[in-house]
């Protein structure tokens, strides 16, 4: 990429979050991530500047030597940190502001420092030809967290039964974050048994929420607006644009049930193929993640008991959900537990202030940082070291459970043999993938950020435990192609 000869035309808005706004090329399969802050904010250029380039250098430095080790360099795209001339970055926030959500503009795009965060389009397989009229599908979801927290580290048993997720629903619904609540459990998603991740992910369908999206040719083409609004497309606009993807071996007929049977078979299938050591796993026999008894059941998931007593908590061990959920739980402790061990840092630094480089508070995030995650004392000896690497467990464990999985699809024919590219298939009959599965968002979170968190657990425990345990969702009539989906699987 050329830096002085950057073309505002050659870019288009794909995406933002709270803290950052993604543009993507027209022509290549590249992203830039720009930074925003509020627009009281912006105009403090000299901080600016300077934070905006700490804070990128954070990011790719917490991706290549932390969350890369932890997660798999496979699935971890760096990025690079970039600087960009400012004129193209002002002509660039004007282009874009017309298509940004109106509950985003609070604010605005740093066009002051010029830095930014160069990575590949994860919606996109470069490698890979695909036709015109059948683009990359990509799909996005954000698992959240896969496990129960010990009940030996909590004060409410209701949190050792029903997981975060489900009882953070009824809190955003009552503060109208969402419209209705979604089906879908965490828990069943990271079960690795193949109906529970089914249900799991036509819940997603069903209610998409911000934790599942997708793109045809980098353009979303499914997920849901800000505010909690309508989806962008209904069911039946995205059946349409899926059909052409799952004809095959189907004589040119597909019911909707079939098809979204198609889809969904084929994101589980990606999420749990294996990708290192695929020979021992037809010799030795496959490397599994289990779960301890009781930690990957939610009481409050709506799939029927009886499978979920009967289903074993067990994942390739190499696949990408694997390696979030081992990740995930570095957090051995639960934010009750780990709250005191923060407040014991922080009387640490108000007496020793200079220590706050040495323990890294901070970061930098580098392979000394890393080490102090992996080898924190699995004791507690009232050492500052116990409390400092369990803080720092706990903020990388939350990195792991605010992640995006991306599971790009490219159609393939028998003849195509393109390199580089892993294949996937629901059934000999049907219609074969290239596919790539990447993690992204995996920003460093700031251990400052506890007693915040320690606050919302409370009130999320106490919100559920005063409402007393989820009322059917009202599911709405567009759904009707969902709820009649056959449970078929087939070998791949």
């Amino acid at each position: 990429m050329e830096l002085d000869k950057m073309d505002v035309n050659d870019w288009k808005y794909h995406g933002e979050g709270n803290k950052s706004l993604v543009v993507s090329h027209v022509q290549h399969s590249r992203v830039l991530r720009l930074l925003k802050y509020s627009a009281e904010d912006s105009e403090n250029t000299v901080q600016t500047t300077e934070q905006a380039l700490r804070h990128m250098q954070n990011i790719v430095d917490m991706s290549k030597h932390v969350m890369s080790p932890l997660l798999g360099e496979k699935f971890v795209h760096n990025g690079e940190v970039v600087k960009l001339p400012l004129e193209f970055v002002r002509q660039l926030s004007l282009k874009v502001q017309p298509e940004r959500p109106e509950s985003r503009s609070d604010k605005v795009i740093d066009i002051y420092s010029g830095c930014a965060l160069c990575l590949p389009n994860l919606t996109q397989i470069p490698s890979c030809r695909t036709p015109e009229h059948r683009p990359p599908l990509c799909i996005e979801v954000k698992p959240k967290c896969g496990f129960l927290p010990a009940s030996r580290n909590v004060s409410k048993d209701l949190k050792a039964k029903v997981c975060r997720f489900c009882m953070h629903q009824h809190l955003k619904l009552a503060s109208g974050k969402w419209k209705r609540l979604s089906r879908y459990c965490p828990l069943d998603l990271f079960s690795g048994n193949k109906q529970r991740m089914y249900m799991a992910v036509k819940y997603l369908l069903e209610e998409p929420q911000n934790n599942f999206k997708i793109f045809k040719g980098g353009r979303c083409i499914y997920g849901c607006k800000e505010d909690g609004e309508e989806e962008l497309q209904d069911l039946s606009s995205l059946l349409q644009h899926l059909r052409p993807y799952f004809l095959h071996g189907h004589h040119g007929h597909l019911s909707n049930k079939a098809l979204l049977n198609d889809l969904i078979q084929v994101i589980v299938s990606a999420l749990l193929s294996s990708w290192e050591d695929k020979g021992e796993s037809r010799g030795e026999g496959r490397k599994t993640l289990l779960l301890p008894e009781g930690r990957g059941l939610c009481e409050a998931s709506l799939i029927h008991r009886e499978l979920l007593r009967n289903a074993n908590q067990c994942l390739p061990k190499d696949c990408v959900l694997a390696r979030i959920l081992q990740t995930q739980m570095l957090d051995s402790l639960d934010i009750e537990g780990v709250y005191p061990l923060y407040r014991r840092v922080e009387q640490h630094l108000q007496n020793f202030p200079k220590e706050r480089s040495r323990l890294q508070i901070d970061g930098p995030y580098n392979q000394a940082f890393l080490e102090k995650v992996q080898n924190a004392p699995q004791e507690d000896d009232g050492s500052i070291e116990y409390a400092v690497g369990k803080v720092h467990q706990y903020c990388v464990a939350m990195t792991a459970k605010d992640c995006s999985i991306m599971v790009a699809l490219a159609p393939c024919s028998e003849e195509e043999d393109d390199e580089g590219c892993d294949r996937l298939e629901i059934q000999p009959a049907k219609p074969r993938f290239s596919y790539t599965v990447s993690i992204l968002d995996l920003d460093p979170k700031p251990s400052a950020s506890l007693p915040h968190q320690h606050c919302l657990d409370a009130n999320i425990v106490g919100y559920y435990h005063r409402t007393s345990g989820p009322p059917q969702p009202d599911l709405g009539t567009q759904n009707r192609y969902l709820d009649d989906c056959t449970l078929l699987f087939h070998p791949v």
